[in-house]
């Protein structure tokens, strides 16, 4: 099948393609329940030596650069309390974590999540955590630019390949809220 974005040799709907996913991220797609069909989720092959989002573009397609989206795993401090969550924004911005993440979390201190607990949380790969599959009682908090654009490409739950998923779908994940300004520009 042709990808709805980007020049990819391999790209087949998501459903036909679990054994290559990260068993969070499978689960999800085998137990899909949004607005948008789980056939529309596309699995893309793709080399992990490519996988950084710099690198990516120019191999597979600079204008996906405008159509890219990071997921990165912050935590939230209030009172000794910690809460994880997700944030997706656009490649091209920052994640306003001392703004609107801190707001919306009610949290005194937020900060990018260590390595290891992002890794061990998910159980997802570093560098290819995505929004499909986190632990269901996790705020996922979604830039409403991610949800505007027809198709989104994001982490497959591993460096190996990715998802090229409707925006739209975003908004109907666990735990989502879609939130304008959640991506700063530069």
């Amino acid at each position: 099948m042709d990808a709805p974005i980007g020049h990819f040799d391999n790209a087949r709907p998501a459903p036909g393609c679990l054994d290559e996913l990260t068993r969070p991220v499978a689960d999800a797609v085998r137990h899909w329940s949004g607005s948008v069909p789980a056939d529309q989720i596309v699995y893309v092959d793709t080399d992990p030596q490519w996988a950084d989002t710099a690198v990516f573009v120019e191999h597979y397609g600079q204008e996906l650069l405008e159509q890219s989206a990071n997921c990165v795993v912050v935590a939230g401090r209030r009172a000794g309390e910690s809460t994880l969550a997700a944030c997706v924004v656009l490649s091209t911005t920052r994640v306003d974590v001392n703004g609107v993440v801190r707001r919306h979390l009610g949290a005194r201190k937020v900060s990018f999540a260590p390595m290891d607990t992002a890794v061990g949380e998910t159980g997802m790969e570093y560098g290819g955590i995505t929004p499909v599959g986190l632990p269901a009682a996790w705020p996922v908090l979604v830039d409403s630019a991610v949800v505007d654009l027809p198709y989104v490409l994001v982490g497959s739950g591993r460096r190996r390949g990715k998802l090229l998923v409707p925006g739209k779908a975003f908004a109907g994940l666990p735990g989502a809220v879609v939130l304008e300004g959640l991506g700063l520009a530069g």
